[in-house]
């Protein structure tokens, strides 16, 4: 079993930054790790995932060059630092973890957080 409790969201202006963090517990060794949004009435998208080593990391297009992903497998943390947010990036994120980067892609997610509310204002 595994725990996902995520931190960091708010209410910013466009072009501001943000820095959203993922607390794991539990079963966690070795799992890649993924950040995805969903926006009121659209589906649940991927947005950006980080294998065990930091080697692997994939982003949606729509975020790239503007989001980073990382972690810490010291303290079982992944963050996502968003900058140069825009209206659109407003929704709820949710940490996930899966049993590979590609699945997670696919949304093969076998765990969830509860999400973390980012709402961007223009």
């Amino acid at each position: 079993q595994v725990q996902l409790v995520e931190s960091g969201g708010g209410l910013v202006q466009a072009g501001g930054s943000l820095r959203l963090s993922c607390a794991a517990s539990g079963r966690t060794f070795r799992y890649p790790m993924a950040w995805f949004r969903q926006a009121p009435g659209k589906e649940r998208e991927f947005v950006a995932s980080i294998n065990w080593d930091g080697n692997t990391i994939y982003y949606a297009d729509s975020v790239k060059g503007r989001f980073t992903i990382s972690r810490d497998n010291a303290k079982n943390t992944v963050s996502l630092q968003m900058n140069s947010l825009k209206p659109e990036d407003t929704a709820i994120y949710y940490c996930a973890t899966g049993l590979s980067s590609d699945g997670l892609r696919a949304r093969l997610v076998n765990y969830w957080g509860q999400g973390t509310q980012v709402t961007v204002s223009t």
